[in-house]
């Protein structure tokens, strides 16, 4: 494991001059269902997560379903449990059988702790599922030696041994990655981890390649960029998250997963109906998703 320091969050209260995008619909709620605490510390991780003094607190069980419910209320589509890590969850199985019941619904883990026991449960619960069950699993690389130097050491073998236990149970999953350390001239990281994953059995590769966003332990790969009004000339909001997702996590909601828990950027102290306003893009990651079309959500 990674022995990193948590980075303090930095307050992004937006200015006067910062751009706001209107809400249109609620399609996503993302959960922070344990907060910043992790069992690995990647070193590009963006809300700098980790084993040791999490800055961002877990949420308790009634308070994930009291939003589960007020979400049903409100027409959301989707249901996305992430962290930290949230298999550390005492009660995740529990609480993804609740959403099951409401939504499509996917939980983003590092894979590393599921082993078999866990899968057959996930077997079960989408099984028996009204809805969909979206399993994503973090790999940053095709080998273990570049993936173990970002992720901590062991960490490529646990994740790539729970990939095959999800497919050897039909239980196909995204695997997503950070475009941190590929070599220069080589095939693309989509590529390499394509073929890694067909040399590994699994059929039907299933790939998500995400940017580095300059946040959490990444924050000095950013030039501080924050967008203005005149980034949003001709440009189509509909095109960033902020616009369709809300994000529980301890302390209240906010607009996206890149911003729970960030001092300045909670919409609401409680509840999901309260948040559902305008967002303003005062934080440098804000740049990010405007630059590159980056969806935390699956598609």
């Amino acid at each position: 494991m990674l022995g990193l320091s948590v980075r303090a969050p930095r307050d992004i209260a937006a200015s006067s001059s910062a751009p706001r995008v209107e809400f249109r619909e609620l399609e996503q709620v993302w959960f922070q269902i344990t907060g910043t605490l992790c069992n690995l510390a990647c070193r590009h991780c963006f809300n700098s997560s980790g084993p040791h003094e999490p800055w961002l607190a877990g949420l308790d069980v009634e308070t994930v379903r009291r939003h589960i419910r007020e979400a049903e209320t409100l027409g959301a589509r989707e249901f996305y449990f992430t962290g930290g890590e949230p298999f550390l969850h005492p009660e995740i199985l529990a609480l993804l059988a609740d959403a099951l019941a409401v939504a499509p619904t996917t939980v983003l883990t590092n894979g590393t702790l599921i082993d078999d026991p866990t899968a057959d449960r996930l077997t079960q619960l989408a099984a028996a599922a009204l809805y969909s069950l979206e399993i994503r699993v973090s790999l940053d690389a095709p080998t273990a030696a570049e993936n173990d130097a970002i992720r901590g050491r062991g960490s490529f073998a646990k994740a790539l041994a729970a990939v095959r236990r999800l497919v050897a149970r039909d239980l196909y999953p995204i695997v997503t990655a950070t475009e941190i350390a590929a070599p220069p001239g080589s095939p693309s990281l989509y590529e390499r981890l394509h073929a890694m994953l067909r040399a590994a059995g699994v059929a039907r590769p299933r790939i998500k390649i995400l940017p580095v966003l300059p946040t959490g332990r990444c924050e000095s790969r950013g030039d501080g960029r924050r967008l203005t009004a005149g980034d949003l000339e001709g440009f189509d909001p509909a095109r960033l998250q902020c616009t369709r997702t809300r994000v529980v996590a301890a302390g209240g909601v906010y607009a996206c997963p890149i911003l729970a828990g960030l001092p300045g950027a909670r919409l609401a102290g409680e509840g999901l109906a309260a948040a559902l306003g305008p967002t303003a893009l005062a934080h440098p990651a804000c740049s990010t998703c405007y630059e590159t079309g980056i969806a935390c959500g699956n598609s």
